[in-house]
């Protein structure tokens, strides 16, 4: 653990300020531009720092939805018709103010989440430039194509589904709410967004920050809850069109089922068991970089995390090595300090699942080669960890344990990396190092996965497709794979010349 330092101090201080509004007056639902209490009470949240409470959090349920939904519905019209360009300046706007309250917002994260500042200083940046990116986008969102045929001139377009529900995880929740919410305003829906229970302190922020810069009460509302409660009456209610949902694969399948009966349009963001293949051709130094990256940032609590490490048996024993000595030396402490890189995980129940690993781990015959334990002291920390000797149909290679824990496995030649990578139920996110290009070309192209990185950590572009396949997910984010989510494409056909018509009855 670090020890605490006078930035951390000062951290501290200045973010006691920021949370004292929420000590003070609770997390209230907000429904067409309207603070509201929630009907089954409150329940409260903690900070994983130390397990103290942060605030109280209104606990909506099937009531405070139907009036959101009602709210989203009244709104729904008057948004849909806004011309695009009228949007566009509304979200810039949004952006602006999202970046004058960055700090805010970071600190905020840090304590509902245990997120280090070191990455949740770049939240709000990134937030913005999702909101900016997809304004840009909002007055091309209703174009379509012209398609010709024989006698024949087609016309599409494209228009906003209605009001829709959004539902967002608790790791890095303000970013992926404005990845969600971004492109269905761009769209000209509006929303009913039920943030994670673990963490809503930011969903609350992002929502004042968008009526603050002008957007219409109503367009976005706010229901606090429980899944069971609130997630099941948004899922469930006939006037949200379409479910946009970023969590755990299990979850997904429910709220599917529970929005069959009113053919909700759904798009899942889901688990991954996400593989880092590295061949012996390849840069060592800088995969092994990447892979301890991206499983070691954000506390390993993010779904495209490379949790899977494949490694040529030629150079398995030194590449685990080096790793295991990087991980080994990855600072761990409170995550408003700067040198943190690992912060708490979320809650303590999802740190006993992590902590639960390590024994299934040793029974299955795994070896640590290094962390495997808590972090004593409040909180709930957990060492980076390691595991060696390990085989693909273990648990630790099989399940998604969402921390701070890799899986090393060797192989040997291409058909044997492949089989591995893809034996899983999982497919959204792969990691591929080699110096062969004519390789890269051949694996990327057998592997299932939504998204694949070649010789790179995951560095996103926002015009690419977000997504994944198998239990991973269903759809896709990113450029106008959004707009196909958000909207109905209708098409409309004209004849150009006088074609005979078939004739019936005379």
């Amino acid at each position: 653990m670090t020890a605490q330092s006078p930035e951390l101090a000062a951290h501290l201080a200045r973010a006691e300020g920021y949370v004292q509004r929420y000590r003070d007056n609770g997390v209230l639902n907000r429904i067409g531009g309207q603070d509201m209490p929630g009907e089954l009470g409150w329940f409260d949240t903690i900070s994983p720092v130390d397990l103290a409470p942060l605030a109280r959090v209104a606990r909506g349920g099937p009531g405070d939805i139907d009036r959101a939904a009602r709210a989203a519905q009244a709104a729904f019209p008057d948004w849909a018709r806004m011309e695009g360009a009228a949007r566009r300046k509304l979200l810039h706007r949004i952006a602006d103010a999202i970046e004058r309250r960055a700090e805010e917002i970071a600190f905020l994260e840090c304590l509902d989440t245990g997120q280090a500042l070191r990455f949740m200083s770049k939240a709000a940046l990134r937030g913005a430039e999702n909101f900016r990116f997809f304004a840009d986008k909002a007055p091309e969102a209703r174009d379509g194509k012209s398609l010709f045929g024989p006698g024949q001139m087609n016309v599409t377009s494209r228009a906003p589904i209605g009001p829709v529900g959004i539902i967002t995880p608790w790791n890095t929740p303000f970013m992926l709410s404005t990845w969600k919410i971004a492109p269905a305003l761009a769209a000209g829906c509006t929303v009913v967004h039920k943030p994670a229970e673990l963490s809503p302190l930011t969903a609350r922020l992002l929502l004042e920050i968008a009526e603050e810069a002008g957007l219409p009460p109503g367009v976005w509302n706010l229901v606090n809850g429980m899944g069971e409660d609130a997630g099941r009456a948004l899922t469930e209610h006939p006037a949200i069109r379409a479910i946009g949902f970023v969590g755990e694969s299990q979850t997904g399948s429910r709220i599917m089922a529970q929005g069959a009966a009113t053919l909700k349009r759904v798009h899942f963001e889901l688990g991954g068991k996400n593989p880092v293949i590295v061949f012996a051709d390849a840069d060592l130094d800088r995969a092994a970089d990447a892979a301890v990256f991206m499983i070691y940032s954000l506390n390993g609590e993010r779904c495209t995390s490379s949790s899977r490490l494949l490694v040529e048996s030629s150079i398995y024993e030194a590449f685990c090595a080096k790793v295991a000595q990087k991980a080994a030396r990855i600072p761990i402490g409170h995550p408003l300090d700067p040198k943190t890189v690992i912060g708490p995980l979320i809650h303590p129940v999802h740190e006993a699942k992590v902590l639960g690993y390590f024994d299934t781990a040793r029974a299955e015959g795994a070896t640590i080669a290094t962390g495997g334990e808590k972090v004593p002291g409040p909180g709930c920390y957990v060492r980076p960890t390691l595991f060696t000797h390990a085989r693909n149909d273990m648990a630790i290679a099989q399940e998604e344990i969402f921390g701070p824990v890799l899986t090393a496995i060797p192989f040997d030649g291409e058909a044997e990396a492949l089989a591995l990578a893809n034996d899983v139920q999982y497919g959204l996110a792969g990691y591929l190092w080699t110096g062969d290009l004519a390789r890269a070309l051949r694996m990327t192209e057998a592997m299932q996965a939504g998204m694949i990185w070649v010789n790179s950590e995951n560095l996103r572009h926002l015009p690419t497709p977000f997504g994944g396949v198998k239990s991973s997910g269903i759809g896709r984010d990113g450029g106008d794979w959004s707009f196909d989510f958000y909207m109905e494409t209708k098409n409309v056909a004209f004849a150009t010349t006088a074609h005979s018509i078939p004739k019936l009855g005379g």
